[in-house]
């Protein structure tokens, strides 16, 4: 096997039309619509980080959810039609497939003790549960779920900072 050179694909880093990028017919990866509007956020909130790959002819090895959310407002405007790419030139079709499961099985799944860990220090530093399940697009059950806090400590919690006027027993005459 031919050595790889490990600086290739970053030194090919460009900015280019979306447009000329396409996808591959083969990639198994299926994300909801809640979780591309949560790339959309991440992507408003961190700029983009990471590029697209690419093979030469601009078929999609890895990316296609960042190419497909750049195509929609506001990332398409704001992003002028453009999205970064680096360029992969494997020497066969096989390589292109084995390059798109690895990118994707690389990036993991959330652990649920580490994902507890991080609900719990941003709830200790004072972020509440609207902002964080914004933030990391979860419903406020799932933020309790990974909070470790009782049921009332959690309704405590959620009612912090709101004022409700006292009830009134209403009765029909």
């Amino acid at each position: 096997m031919a050595e790889i050179d490990l600086f290739a694909p970053l030194s090919s880093l460009q900015w280019v039309e979306r447009n000329l990028l396409k996808p591959n017919d083969y990639n198994p990866n299926k994300v909801s619509e809640e979780n591309l509007a949560l790339l959309i956020r991440s992507i408003e909130t961190n700029g983009w980080t990471l590029p697209i790959v690419v093979r030469p002819d601009y078929t999609i090895i890895d990316g296609f959810h960042r190419w497909t959310v750049a195509g929609r407002e506001p990332l398409r405007t704001k992003l002028g039609g453009k999205v970064p790419v680096v360029i992969v030139a494997h020497t066969d079709a096989a390589e292109d497939m084995y390059g798109t499961i690895t990118h994707n099985r690389a990036r993991g799944t959330h652990l649920l003790e580490p994902m507890k860990a991080i609900v719990k220090k941003l709830l200790d530093e004072g972020k509440d549960v609207k902002e964080i399940g914004r933030q990391l697009g979860m419903r406020p059950e799932e933020v309790f779920r990974l909070s470790d806090f009782s049921k009332d400590e959690f309704i405590a919690l959620m009612a912090k900072g709101n004022t409700y006027s006292r009830a009134e027993i209403l009765t029909r005459v």
